[in-house]
């Protein structure tokens, strides 16, 4: 059977046991580091995926996909703008809403809150609400019915529960430009919890129609809240958005609003990625000191291929394909490894926490109290695609040194 020289004699050396037992230790070692880099960068990128998609999932729970505030010249009013917005394309729901500042009173406790009013039977109102909304309904929020849904913060905040009263207070201007604050006694119908401080610990939720009767006559606060059919295309969705409003209309969806949530998620993942990419890059120092340790000690054998008629590119060929299988089987070990142990995050972590008797998140101190993970393989791809070029890259020297050697030089004493 025909094998090309270098790939018959390289993989005969990576078959063959080797007297030297610091050598075949560092081959062993460089298998081994290749395979926890690249193993352990692909479980890190999963979990910080899985933290990203819980974090993405949690801003949307109570904030719509997109947000459009009419210009100040638009002749209709909120109902109409959702209803123009909802016969776009890609748009589910679209519903006015009313957002304001407000100071909820509760003796002897006064807080700073952000007071909602939206009309829950309309989508678009809330995305994936009643997922959060601990006690209650969302069916409370009827109009005339002075009641609102506050997050767990403020209730524990303010010590009120479901049944209590609590007052609000908007500021607002007269028509003479005295301010006018409009205070009203509300009831508490229910208590959200979505795990995130600026949800649980300032919005107050209330009908509609209540929140536009704090506020002055004429008023033309309030925009609206649109849902589409799928969240991770809405800045592609609101730029059209923008093309089919009329001019003036201000459209910002969630990508904008929670711009730095994400934008310190990304930077922490190119970190984390560099510096453990430093563990494949180590490996690889490990395959260069290997590979030139078995070059001195194949010095004879080199010159023997050179004395037959190989030329220098046969010779880098042999150890090149030494290096790239130690290498890429480490690679792929690592790979496996990192798909395995990422796809089954949750149980192992349920399995050390009742092995030793530990709580790694603790509900006490954290909102999410599991580890999630989501492999995207795009990530697996690259991720085994620069750990395979360092290892290739590595076996670049040896090799070269490999080709320079002289016959007649290694043959003298021999």
């Amino acid at each position: 059977m025909f094998h090309p020289l270098s790939l018959f004699v390289g993989l005969r050396y990576v078959r063959a046991r080797s007297h030297k037992f610091f050598v075949s230790f560092i081959t062993w070692v460089s298998v081994g580091g290749v395979c926890v880099g690249v193993a352990a960068l692909i479980v890190i990128l999963s979990v910080m995926n899985g933290f990203e998609g819980e974090l993405r999932s949690r801003l949307l729970a109570l904030s719509s996909h997109a947000r459009v505030s009419p210009a100040p010249d638009y002749p209709g009013d909120l109902a109409r703008l959702a209803a123009d917005i909802k016969a776009l394309p890609g748009v589910l729901g679209a519903a006015p809403y009313i957002e304001v500042q407000a100071l909820a009173l509760r003796t002897p406790e006064m807080l700073p809150v952000v007071l909602r009013g939206i009309d829950p039977g309309l989508e678009g109102s809330v995305t994936d609400v009643l997922r959060a909304v601990k006690s209650g309904s969302l069916d409370a929020l009827v109009a005339g019915s002075n009641r609102v849904i506050l997050g767990s913060v403020v209730a524990q905040r303010l010590g009120v529960g479901p049944g209590d009263p609590v007052t609000l207070l908007v500021p607002a201007i007269g028509a003479g430009g005295a301010p006018e604050p409009r205070l009203r006694q509300f009831t508490v119908a229910g208590i959200f919890e979505v795990g995130l401080q600026d949800h649980d610990g300032v919005l107050m939720l209330a009908s509609l129609a209540d929140v536009r009767a704090m506020l002055p006559a004429g008023s033309r606060k309030g925009a609206v809240h649109v849902r589409f059919d799928d969240p991770l295309a809405a800045p592609a969705r609101s730029a059209g958005l923008r093309t089919a409003l009329p001019p003036g209309t201000l459209v910002r969806d969630w990508t904008q609003d929670h711009a730095n949530y994400f934008r310190a998620i990304r930077i922490e993942k190119t970190m984390m990625s560099l510096i453990l990419m430093l563990i494949v890059a180590v490996a690889a120092f490990n395959i260069v000191a290997m590979l030139v340790m078995v070059v001195t000690d194949k010095r004879t054998d080199i010159a023997i291929l050179r004395t037959l008629g190989a030329a220098p590119a046969r010779v880098m060929g042999v150890f090149a394909t030494q290096g790239l299988v130690i290498g890429w089987l480490g690679v792929l070990a690592g790979v496996a490894l990192g798909v395995a142990i990422a796809g089954n995050v949750t149980p192992i972590v349920a399995f050390l926490e009742r092995a030793f008797g530990f709580q790694l998140m603790d509900a006490d101190v954290y909102y999410i109290t599991r580890i999630p993970s989501i492999l995207e393989w795009r990530h697996v791809a690259w991720i085994g695609g620069a750990a395979l070029l360092l290892t290739a890259l590595a076996t670049i020297y040896p090799a070269l040194r490999a080709a320079r050697i002289a016959p007649a030089e290694a043959l003298r004493y021999e």
